[in-house]
C-alpha cells in the first residue's frame, strides 16, 4: 500500500468555480471534543493551547469546505479566554465563513463548553481565523466568494469586511506578493 500525503487527498476533486458565490450554509461545521485530563493547565482547566488548535482545526475544515481546496492557516485575531473549560466537559466549536478576499477566508468559530450530562452550555470565546487557499502547487489560490443570506451572515459579512481592512491597514509591506490576498 503507498503512503499518501495528506494534501493528495483533496486534489482528486474539482475546486468550485471561483466566481460562483458560494451559501455560507453550505461550509459550516461543527466539532466537538472531550476535555480530557492529559490536556489540563496547571489550574487543572483545559490548557489554552489545545484549544487554539481545536479552533483551528474546526476553521481549516469550514475553509476547506467553502474553497474546495486545501488551505493554511494566515492568522488569528485577538483570542480572550473569557470562561475556563472544565476537564470532562464537552468543547464545541461551531466555525463559519464569514468574508471571502480574493484567496484568503475569515472564519469566525463561536466556542461552547458543554455538561455532557445535563446539556448546559457556557459561551467561552469567540475568534476569528484567516485562511488561505492553495493550488495544486501550494500557491495560493482564488476562492469563490460566500454568499450571506440570514440578517445574521449579512451581518457577519460585513463585520467580517471592516476587520480585513483593519487587518490589510495593521500589515506590514511585504517584499512578496504571495502573502494571500
Amino acid at each position: 500500500m503507498s503512503k499518501i500525503r495528506p494534501v493528495e487527498i483533496y486534489l482528486d476533486s474539482e475546486p468550485p468555480d471561483p466566481e460562483v458565490p458560494r451559501p455560507v450554509r453550505g461550509s459550516q461545521v461543527t466539532f466537538a471534543d472531550l476535555a480530557e485530563p492529559q490536556s489540563q493547565n496547571v489550574a487543572g482547566t483545559l490548557f489554552g493551547g489545545v484549544l487554539l488548535g481545536f479552533i483551528d482545526r474546526a476553521a481549516a475544515f469550514c475553509a476547506m469546505k467553502h474553497a474546495g481546496r486545501p488551505v493554511v492557516t494566515k492568522s488569528f485575531d485577538e483570542v480572550e479566554f473569557n470562561e475556563p473549560i472544565y476537564i470532562g466537559e464537552l468543547v464545541v466549536a461551531h466555525a463559519s465563513v464569514n468574508f471571502t478576499g480574493r484567496t484568503s477566508m475569515e472564519v469566525g468559530v463561536r466556542v461552547m463548553a458543554q455538561n455532557p450530562i445535563t446539556g448546559v452550555e457556557r459561551h467561552t470565546n469567540t475568534c476569528y481565523a484567516t485562511f488561505v487557499a492553495l493550488d495544486e502547487n501550494g500557491r495560493p489560490a482564488r476562492v469563490p466568494p460566500i454568499l450571506p443570506e440570514t440578517d445574521e451572515e449579512k451581518r457577519r459579512h460585513a463585520d467580517g469586511q471592516r476587520r480585513r481592512e483593519e487587518r490589510l491597514a495593521r500589515r506590514r509591506p511585504r517584499p512578496s506578493s504571495a502573502s494571500g490576498d
